[in-house]
């Protein structure tokens, strides 16, 4: 067939893992959900650092000394 027999292994393990015959990997299920997760926590924090910054922005416009215009 032409498969490197590693290559074979590891492809009966997944389907050893997704089956439920094995605790030692993760399903196939498990890892989409796995990447989608990372993926939304970056997501997450990057929106964090923008909301963090932005607070400081306004932060420090709060703390400026206001003047009165003259008349």
């Amino acid at each position: 067939m032409g498969i490197h027999k590693e290559a074979l292994r590891g492809w009966v393990r997944q389907a050893e893992a997704d089956a439920g015959e094995r605790d030692d990997r993760l399903t196939t299920a498990e890892r989409e959900e796995l990447r989608q997760l990372r993926g939304e926590n970056t997501e997450l924090r990057r929106a964090n650092e923008i909301l963090k910054a932005a607070s400081a922005f306004f932060a420090a416009e709060l703390d400026r000394p206001r003047t009165r215009p003259t008349r």
